[in-house]
């Protein structure tokens, strides 16, 4: 059997003898161009299991060869070289397609993992990444559904599973940001390696750099022992960073640097050691927003966002209802011990599942709760009525109002009856404090404000069973804001 053969690409004539050496050292076969026009030649008359070229080359620049590459469908993985301080040219190769790169001047550990990395994806039988979500509904994927939507969003993953480029995942809270996640692990080269999903928003800011980057023993009090972090977990693996934007700004500026120079050190340490991870964030904010006001760095932002992935909420895709039901009674109740009653997919179909799948497991676990035989009533389902529509009124209002006021003359299409007046709607009083009248106003301001936010975290609370992070969800803040503000207005979960 011969040896994996690779094509280095850089007119150096020095740094291309380099990398021949390391690379014939790992038994390797090398052929070497210095010009676009020469590694056009080889690319047309030889099959390589990676391609490595440098980003300036005489005759061309070594992103026309990752456009080409990427683009003749063979699946072939394409690297680049960049130099040091050009941070911006790997983006723009990992957008364009390159599975991975290396910096100026080359550490040759990393390129070795590198090259590891991508003979494990060339070697992968064609087709391989696909098959795990083969059939219209996936049903060996991850990720369920029937909906040209999820069909779409299957394909994606396969094709962003054969890069090492960090991508960032935008879906509204329970659309499966970390089942995509673990989708891409799985159908990627890393498979056999470590996953490793943190919740940034769970971490105390104190801790997070401990967290993140470990720390030797006798770094602070308290630290009895050696300890590694997530990245050195997650090693020849795939780190998530789960609700990133949650992230404070301190933390950010140490998470950069690890991202963009691939190495981290431990607190207390000396030396930073060389890690291999890629990086899968995801967050439900939009952080193009945050980058605006300042919330969130601008340079880690473009870091994270090389490839974006964006998962379809619950209510764009109820066709897929009658799979992901099936799926989720048979997790819960066991195959063929539960189904749904006449008149309750209907139900289903027809409210706006503003917590998306995550809601329809616990609308479902619930339901099974109160369920006679095994069978879900509609009564059983205790949707919140405000969000529940007769989906085929719904459908027929939504067509048939255009046209109709389409035929109308202008004099006759209605116009909705303005707002009454604030001053004229009394003020509606939290639990515990006087009621309020027309025009008048809280004796004590501080007092009144942290009543009615004590009453709406507790409406939310009680909505989602003390379920925190739902109820973060549903107010639009992090589970740390929650926890702060629970801690603040004595709030407390009750005993089971």
């Amino acid at each position: 059997m011969s040896s994996p053969r690779i094509l280095v690409i850089d007119d150096e004539a020095d740094l291309r003898e380099l990398l021949e050496i390391t690379l014939v050292k790992m038994g390797l076969d090398v052929d070497s161009a210095s010009t676009v026009r020469e590694a056009r030649a080889l690319l047309g008359q030889t099959e390589y299991a990676l391609v490595l070229t440098d980003m300036r080359l005489p005759d061309g620049t070594g992103l026309e060869l990752v456009r080409e590459v990427a683009g003749a469908g063979r699946g072939t993985p394409i690297a680049v070289i960049t130099a040091y301080g050009s941070a911006e040219n790997a983006v723009v190769a990992l957008k364009a397609g390159a599975f991975d790169y290396v910096s100026k001047p080359v550490v040759l550990d990393d390129l070795r993992t590198m090259v590891r990395s991508a003979l494990r994806l060339s070697e992968a039988p064609a087709g391989q990444p696909s098959a795990q979500g083969e059939g219209e509904d996936g049903k060996n994927s991850r990720l369920l559904g029937r909906s040209q939507a999820m069909q779409a969003l299957r394909a994606q993953i396969g094709r962003l599973a054969r890069s090492q480029a960090p991508i960032a995942i935008n879906g509204e809270s329970g659309s499966g940001k970390e089942l995509a996640a673990r989708e891409i692990h799985a159908q990627s080269a890393r498979a056999g390696k470590p996953f490793v999903a943190v919740n940034c928003g769970a971490i105390p800011e104190a801790l997070m750099e401990a967290e993140f980057f470990g720390y030797r023993k006798g770094a602070f009090t308290g630290a009895t022992d050696e300890r590694d972090g997530f990245f050195q977990a997650a090693n020849g693996g795939t780190l998530m960073l789960d609700e990133v934007a949650d992230l404070p700004l301190a933390m950010q500026v140490k998470l950069l640097r690890a991202i963009q120079e691939r190495r981290v050190r431990k607190i207390g340490a000396t030396a930073e050691e060389a890690v291999d991870v890629r990086i899968i964030s995801a967050t439900h904010k939009d952080l193009g927003k945050l980058v605006e006001t300042g919330q969130f760095r601008q340079d880690l932002f473009y870091r994270l966002n090389v490839i974006e992935l964006t998962l379809p909420p619950l209510r764009e895709r109820l066709d897929d209802l009658p799979l992901l039901t099936g799926a989720i009674l048979a997790r819960l109740a066991g195959p063929g011990n539960a189904r749904l009653g006449a008149g309750v997919l209907e139900a289903l179909q027809g409210y706006a599942f503003p917590g998306n799948v995550r809601e329809l497991e616990n609308v479902l676990e619930r339901a099974l709760a109160f369920a006679n035989d095994g069978v879900i009533e509609v009564g059983d389902l205790l949707l919140k009525g405000a969000r529940l529509l007769d989906a085929g009124s719904a459908a027929v209002v939504r067509e048939a109002a255009p046209a109709a006021q389409a035929a109308m003359p202008p004099a006759a299409v209605p116009v909705a009856p303005a707002a009454p007046a604030p001053a004229q709607v009394p003020a509606e009083a939290p639990s515990g404090m006087p009621s309020l009248g027309a025009g008048e106003l809280p004796s004590n301001l501080p007092d009144y404000l942290s009543q009615v936010e004590r009453d709406i975290i507790l409406r939310a609370l009680q909505q989602t069973q003390f379920n925190r992070t739902q109820a973060a969800s549903l107010l639009g803040i992090s589970v740390r804001q929650l926890r702060y503000q629970m801690q603040k207005l004595e709030i407390h979960a009750p005993e089971p």
